[in-house]
Formats: structure tokens, C-alpha cells, sequence
């Protein structure tokens, strides 16, 4: 199970970065528009985001492997086709499709995780996957950038197929784990409507924000967004087998490590928007210098998990994601101060600093939002840690890019608004339990026996 959700979640990851490279190429091959080549991340963020927390409880319910399973093979197949489609169009319809099949693979990985192991031990695992991300992150562009110019942005497609297969034939004959009480719950299908309505009018605000006229948009989204959510909550809390369990959607732990993780991936993802725009229009640095001076993130987000898992176990979720929220503030802090004189250390030490941040709130927040799932719920607990990894990305973005619009290519405003928002997530984290807090799922009253999952998890040990 470990190594069918690292490499699930190194190829979704993966993914996503070499097309980032591929567009330019895409976009004059196909002759298509900017905002056609935009919709082909937008259509597929907004299908990821609307069907993430549905699809995996669809995991809770089926079987993690099995879903996992689907959504690879699917995944593979809308790679393969956007390899061969004759047209922007078709590219964009696959993308959509590949977000769909992505939200049945990407959050099972960590469904699987938490089937698999006690919650005393998901720190070295969540950390393990963590750094195979962080690796994907930082080869994507190069691999990308050597497929295109070699071979053309096809390839970068082709490059997922037979991964995909791969992993979808080996989940398939691995034993999933066996089914806990509450799993074979309903699948709420009203509240996963409502919830996939808040969340594409949220997103789909989020993208066109810093586009100019399209105040509309951008007023009427968030109001149909607050209304689904204020439903889908008293939908919830009245349901007989609700989409979230009502001991997880209400645990303030569960939401202050969503918060936090919020936060933090909005800080990240604004804060790489803004310095690239720096780097590359500022100060004249081209698209691999640029990148080679980011590259102490990456190398942070991998080497920097595995010691994250140690300072877990050793310290709790309190401390370490506190201490984390506060080294990605000075990273940001750091590199709001880049300028024309600035050395090479000083930019490669804020990308450091912000680096060495996320990948410790990404081990820890994450280890409390599965760990305060039952194993029966293990699907949604994941599923709800990617929607905020999928959200908090577009809030920074969109931050970002609506503050340089304003005022240029000064860093000043947008990074202190991003500064602002890593310390609303350091308050959320302490919020977070300490050492010496036991797991949700594990906690019970005295004097009464162990619950199914919690004798299963004995029997593991």
C-alpha cells in the first residue's frame, strides 16, 4: 500500500508540473488562446475540487485499492487522449475528465495510508509520500522541459500512461483493507451536490478574480458559494449516512490543521507567483536560471520530510506546525525584501526557509486531519486535506496576481498581504493538539472496550 500511494501520488503531482512547461508549445501548436490554454489547469482544477470529498467516499465505502484502481486506469486513458486530440477543445474535455479521475486516485493514497497503519505511526509514511512529491515538483520541469523540446508536449502525456496502468494492476492485486463499521455508509448524494456547487462557485471565483470586468462573476460566486456551504453544513447535521461524519466535520482539531494547511499553500503557492514574475521580469533571469534559484524548496520538500516525522512524533502536531508556520513567515518575509542588488544566497535562503515550512505543516497538519479519521472515513479525511491543498493554492494565486496587476512588479503589497495570511495560519496551529494528546480516532471513554478499528489497528501492530 505505501508504494502504490507514493508513486499514485508522484504521477498526479507530476502531472501537473511538466504541463505547466508544455503550454507555451501546446498553445502555438494547436493555435489556441491564453485563455483556452488557462482552461485546460482551470477545467481540471474545478473537476478535482467538485468531486473530491464524493469520490472518496466512494474509497470508504469500495475499498481504497479498488477506487484507486479506477481512477488510475481512468487517469492513464485521458493522458493517452489528450496526447492524440486534434483540437484545444478536446484538450480541455480531458483535462476535465483527468480531474475527475484524479480525485478518485490522489486522496486514496492517503486512504490507503490510514487503512494500513496504527495512527501512531502515519508520520514516517505521510513524510515518505510528502518527499516523493516534493521530488516530482522539482524534476517535473526539467523532465517536461527535455520532453518537449526533444519530442513535443505530447509527450509529456504519454509519460503517465503506462505509470498509471502500472499502479492500477498492482492496487488490484494487493488485499485492501478489511471494511470497518460505518464504511458501507450511504453515499449522500444531496450533500456531495451541495457541496461540489459551493466549492466550483469558490474556485471558479477564485480563477477569474484578477481578470479585469468580470465583477459579476466575482460578486455573484462567493454569494451562491456561502449559500451551498450553509446548506450542505444543515444537510449534513440532518442526514441519516451524511458525506462528512459529523465527528470529523466538527472536530476543531480536523479544521484547524485545514485551516492551517490553507494558509500555508496560499502563502507557498503567491509567494512562487510573485518571485518568478520578479526574477524572470525584474531582475532578467530566464525560466531555468529562475528555477535554479527556487531550487532549495525542493530540496527541502524532500530531504526535510523525513526529519518532519521525527519532529512529530517527538514534539506533536502543536509545536511542529507552529515552528513551520513561522520559518515559511520568514521566507516570505525574506524574499519580500528581493531587489536589484540582492545576492543569489539570499534569494535561495528564502526559498529555504519556505521550503523547509511547508513540508513540515504539510506532514503534520496532515497526519492530524487523517489521524482524526476513523478508519472508515479514511477516504474523506484525505479527500478534505486535498480540497484544502487544491483551494489554498488558488487563493494565493489569485492574491497575488490580483495585487501585481494593481501595483506592478513591487513585491511589497502582495507579499504583505501573503505575510498576513502565514500568521492567521500559525494562530490556526496552535489550535492543533499537543504531544500528549491522543488521536481522535483512538480516544474513548473509560471503562469501555476498544472499537472494531481500534482492535484492528492492535492486531496490525
Amino acid at each position: 500500500m505505501l508504494a502504490n500511494s507514493v508513486v499514485g501520488a508522484v504521477i498526479v503531482a507530476l502531472d501537473g508540473t511538466v504541463l505547466t512547461v508544455a503550454q507555451p508549445t501546446l498553445r502555438r501548436d494547436l493555435d489556441a488562446s491564453f485563455a483556452q490554454v488557462q482552461w485546460t489547469s482551470t477545467g481540471y482544477l474545478i473537476a478535482v475540487a467538485s468531486l473530491l470529498v464524493f469520490a472518496v467516499r466512494l474509497g470508504d465505502r469500495y475499498g481504497h485499492q479498488q477506487v484507486f484502481a479506477v481512477g488510475m486506469v481512468g487517469f492513464g486513458a485521458a493522458s493517452a487522449g489528450i496526447g492524440l486530440a486534434p483540437g484545444i477543445g478536446w484538450v480541455i474535455g480531458l483535462r476535465v475528465a483527468q480531474g475527475g479521475f484524479g480525485a478518485l486516485s490522489q486522496p486514496a493514497t492517503l486512504g490507503m495510508l490510514r487503512a494500513a497503519y496504527p495512527p501512531d505511526r502515519l508520520g514516517m509514511p505521510i513524510a515518505l509520500r510528502t518527499s516523493a512529491i516534493g521530488l516530482a515538483a522539482a524534476a517535473g520541469p526539467l523532465l517536461g522541459g527535455a520532453l518537449v523540446t526533444q519530442l513535443g508536449w505530447r509527450a509529456v502525456f504519454f509519460l503517465n500512461v503506462i505509470p498509471a496502468l502500472v499502479m492500477a494492476a498492482l492496487a488490484l492485486t494487493v488485499r485492501d483493507a478489511p471494511r470497518v463499521a460505518g464504511s458501507a455508509a450511504g453515499l449522500d448524494l444531496p450533500g456531495a451536490a451541495l457541496l461540489a456547487v459551493a466549492l466550483v462557485s469558490l474556485v471558479r471565483t477564485l480563477v477569474v478574480l484578477p481578470e479585469p470586468g468580470r465583477f459579476t462573476e466575482t460578486v455573484l460566486g462567493p454569494v451562491v458559494a456561502t449559500v451551498a456551504a450553509a446548506a450542505f453544513v444543515r444537510h449534513e447535521r440532518r442526514a441519516a449516512s451524511p458525506l462528512v461524519p459529523p465527528g470529523l466535520l466538527g472536530s476543531p482539531a480536523v479544521g484547524a490543521a485545514l485551516g492551517t494547511l490553507v494558509c500555508a499553500s496560499a502563502a507557498l503557492f503567491g509567494t512562487l507567483f510573485v518571485s518568478t514574475y520578479y526574477l524572470q521580469d525584474v531582475l532578467g533571469l530566464d525560466p531555468f536560471q529562475s528555477s535554479l534559484r527556487a531550487l532549495p524548496l525542493a530540496v527541502m520538500m524532500v530531504l526535510g520530510a523525513p526529519v518532519s516525522a521525527v519532529l512529530l512524533r517527538r514534539h506533536g502536531p502543536r509545536r511542529t506546525t507552529g515552528t513551520a508556520m513561522l520559518l515559511l513567515l520568514l521566507g516570505v518575509l525574506l524574499l519580500s525584501r528581493l531587489d536589484r542588488a540582492s545576492t543569489d544566497p539570499a534569494i535561495g535562503a528564502g526559498f529555504l526557509l519556505m521550503g523547509a515550512g511547508f513540508v513540515a505543516v504539510m506532514v503534520s497538519a496532515t497526519a492530524v486531519v487523517v489521524r482524526g479519521a476513523s478508519a472508515g472515513s479514511a477516504g474523506v479525511a484525505g479527500g478534505l486535506q486535498q480540497t484544502a491543498m487544491n483551494i489554498g493554492p488558488t487563493v494565493g494565486v489569485a492574491v497575488a496576481t490580483t495585487l501585481v496587476g494593481l501595483t506592478g512588479v513591487d513585491l511589497g503589497p502582495a507579499l504583505t498581504v501573503l505575510t498576513a495570511l502565514t500568521a492567521v495560519g500559525a494562530l490556526s496551529a496552535l489550535r492543533l493538539p499537543g504531544r500528549a494528546d491522543a488521536p481522535v480516532a483512538e480516544r474513548r471513554p473509560a471503562g469501555h472496550p476498544p472499537s472494531d478499528a481500534a482492535r484492528e489497528v492492535r492486531t496490525r501492530r
